[in-house]
């Protein structure tokens, strides 16, 4: 007589209550890494910009130099879009309208960065135009730019008479830039 028992095979895989079990731990953990990747994200998109910023005021002193003309730095700021524009000619002969940069007849953009409520990033300066002059790269006037993050940090430029930007953040909120 045969005493052996037959058992059915068991089949491996995961029982619906421990999938349930892994789905709400990935969950949890997805929820509570999602505040510091949006702080990342703000972070490098405030460092992106700051550091267009930076490029386009160094472009600025240098191309008026080069091009023995007068170019202008504006700040502009319109319902909850801002902008900066890099042009020739005098203070407001170059706006951003919409998505667009528009300049009066004989002048013309030269480069251009827009921030809408969306790109969590607004641009002030404590002055609304600074020309670079073509003989020595000197500026008129001297003032302070901003990039400032939805979150209140800020990288500032501040551009001194002799043209030169020194970038700074103010307490040192932001990572890489020394504290103003």
């Amino acid at each position: 007589m045969d005493t052996t028992r037959h058992t059915a095979p068991r089949h491996g895989g995961f029982t619906l209550v421990e999938a349930m079990v892994v789905v709400a731990v990935l969950a949890i953990v997805a929820a509570s890494a999602a505040p510091g990747l949006a702080q990342l994200l703000d972070t490098r998109r405030l460092n992106a910009a700051a550091h267009a910023l930076a490029t386009d005021l160094q472009l600025a002193r240098t191309d008026a130099v080069a091009r023995d003309r007068v170019l202008r730095l504006g700040v502009q700021s319109s319902g909850s879009a801002t902008c900066w524009v890099l042009h020739t000619g005098l203070a407001g002969a170059c706006t951003c309208i919409g998505a667009a940069t528009v300049c009066a007849v004989g002048e013309a953009e030269i480069r251009s960065a827009r921030f809408v409520a969306a790109d969590r990033l607004r641009v002030e300066g404590n002055v609304a135009s600074i020309a670079f002059d073509p003989l020595h790269g000197t500026v008129t006037p001297a003032g302070t730019l901003r990039v400032v993050g939805a979150d209140g940090r800020a990288v500032h430029h501040v551009v001194n008479a002799m043209g030169r930007a020194r970038t700074c953040s103010p307490g040192g909120q932001v990572p890489g830039h020394r504290a103003c």
